[in-house]
Order: C-alpha cells, then sequence, then structure tokens
C-alpha cells in the first residue's frame, strides 16, 4: 500500500492524476478504433479478452471479472455465442451451470485485434525519443497493475 497517498487537494498531485486519466482514456479511444470487429461492442471484446487470459469460465465467473451483473452477462454470452465467438458446455462438476470457452473464431479475431494495436502502438512509439520509451517501458508493469487492481 502506497504510504505517501496522492493528495487530490495538492496541485502537483491532482494535476497528474488528472493528466494520467486524460491520457489512459484518449489512448483507449484511439486502440478501441483498432478492432478486427466493429459490431462488437466493448464489453464483449473485454469477455472474450478476459477468456483468452483466464480460460474457460462459468457467465458467474465472468461477471464477477467483467463487474457486471449475472444477468447482463448472460445475454452478453448468449450474443457472444450466436455470432460462434463462445460455445457453452456442461461443467464438469455441477450440471445446473455452463462453461463458457472461447471457440477458435474468436481467438483468431483477438490475435489479428492485438497485431493490430501493436503495430498502432508501435507507431505512436517511433514518435517518443529513448529516454521517453525507456520511461514508457518502466510504466507498463505498473500501469498493467493499476488496470487489475
Amino acid at each position: 500500500m502506497l504510504k505517501n497517498m496522492p493528495d487530490l487537494s495538492h496541485g502537483d498531485d491532482a494535476a497528474a492524476v488528472n493528466a494520467l486519466r486524460s491520457a489512459v482514456m484518449r489512448l483507449s479511444r484511439r486502440l478501441r478504433h483498432q478492432r478486427v470487429d466493429e459490431s462488437l461492442s466493448p464489453t464483449e471484446m473485454s469477455v472474450l479478452g478476459t477468456l483468452a487470459r483466464c480460460g474457460q469460465a462459468t457467465p458467474g465467473e465472468l461477471a464477477r471479472k467483467e463487474h457486471v451483473q449475472p444477468p447482463s452477462m448472460t445475454r452478453i454470452v448468449a450474443l457472444l455465442e450466436g455470432k460462434g465467438l463462445v460455445r457453452l458446455e456442461p461443467h464438469p462438476d455441477d450440471r445446473r451451470q455452463k462453461v463458457v470457452t472461447q471457440t477458435e473464431q474468436a481467438e483468431a479475431m483477438l490475435a489479428e485485434s492485438r497485431r493490430r494495436r501493436n503495430v498502432f502502438l508501435a507507431a505512436l512509439a517511433e514518435e517518443l525519443d529513448e529516454d521517453e520509451w525507456a520511461k514508457l517501458r518502466a510504466a507498463a508493469p505498473v500501469l498493467e497493475k493499476l488496470a487489475h487492481i
């Protein structure tokens, strides 16, 4: 835990938090435009990404990981299943539940989406000098941690 938490009443800390929020949101919007399948919502893409990172999961587990209500996740999974991007399989231990697994089509789409986004970010990074690039490389694990807190 941070001992010297950012003090939002202090000008420098408030400005840093504001700049970070603004930059992350703008970059996120620009990255969303690099998607392969524009018909998928950001939430649907996020669910597929979670399945890619974590493996198969129940709809309830996905709802917790995605911070949505279980009925919403049930609808999202149904939409993804209808598009051939996930399949529902029997749960190995609980016959009342299903397990959501991504399909090969989803894996290929996510791989192409990651490739496009990486190419986009690499092109942006070419505009940085060595010092800026070193700072960004060093910040990547910290940003990753913030994304998963």
